[in-house]
């Protein structure tokens, strides 16, 4: 149960016309953390997580991201620029009236966290980002190492429909071979049991494409940081990880397991020591 059902209270909030879902859980008077999941999680993927970072005195909120819910899952990759994106966490953060959050992101919550922090960084306590490099170590990675060749699954899933199919077929081996465990993958398979239910996932990859996405007048990160990678990832390689303490110029912290990509799900213990680490010292 514990793999599909988020931990908390279920909120709701409104941003672009859209009904957002939001869990909260821990303790009210705790320091508030903002859990970001990724492509395809679901906000349970943070669950084990949720319950250390609680019993330690936190306060966490995990949304349930713009097309992953029935109430907010616009058609058209236009919805799914970085604006709106980012645009759904600072109406979150504004409507519950957080003051100065921890920033956690793993996966796409993890581009989104760093992009969260060059735009916003006063919203910011700390930042701890799983996976994801600095956009623009990946980059310098794309030219300098295989990264290209890592995310060439990303030029198929910008053909519409198409693209659809091809994510719904190949889910199930994705997870598996990439090392998520055989219940956390039953988990998310029953989370997305139709191409249908994961065209608003895959439109996040479309909406990267789209021109005009925000300007970002200062692309380093000036906020406390750490970064979490796994050494056998298969889609996010050392090249980008290595690079990205270039591009944080605050107190920063390279964590490396020897894991592969769902960090969240399968390196809990040590993922939640990294966070609390990372908030403790702020």
């Amino acid at each position: 149960m514990s793999l599909v059902t988020p931990l908390g209270q279920r909120l709701i909030y409104t941003h672009d016309g859209l009904t957002l879902p939001v869990y909260r859980h821990g303790p009210a008077t705790g320091e508030a953390v903002l859990l970001l999941h990724g492509f395809p999680e679901t906000a349970a993927s943070w669950n084990a997580v949720v319950r250390r970072l609680t019993a330690a005195g936190y306060q966490t909120w995990v949304p349930v991201m713009r097309g992953y819910a029935a109430t907010a899952t616009p058609a058209g990759r236009q919805a799914y620029t970085t604006a709106h994106l980012v645009g759904d966490l600072t109406a979150l953060i504004a409507y519950f009236h957080l003051t100065r959050v921890h920033v956690v992101g793993h996966d796409w919550g993890g581009f989104l966290a760093w992009k969260l922090a060059q735009l916003f960084p006063a919203k910011l306590r700390s930042l701890t980002v799983l996976a994801t490099p600095h956009p623009l170590a990946l980059v310098w990675a794309y030219r300098h190492s295989t990264q290209l060749l890592n995310s060439a699954y990303i030029g198929a899933f910008q053909v519409p429909r198409v693209g659809d199919w091809l994510a719904y077929r190949l889910l199930p081996h994705q997870l598996r071979s990439s090392g998520l465990s055989a219940p956390a993958t039953a988990a998310l398979l029953a989370a997305f049991p139709s191409t249908a239910s994961l065209r608003g996932p895959v439109n996040w990859y479309r909406g990267m494409l789209v021109p005009h996405q925000p300007a970002v007048p200062d692309p380093l990160i000036h906020v406390p940081t750490t970064y979490v990678w796994g050494r056998h990832d298969p889609f996010l390689g050392a090249a980008a990880a290595r690079k990205t303490a270039a591009f944080v110029t605050a107190d920063y912290r390279f964590v490396v397991l020897n894991s592969a990509h769902w960090l969240p799900e399968e390196r809990p213990v040590a993922i939640s020591a990294a966070i609390l680490q990372c908030l403790q010292q702020v």
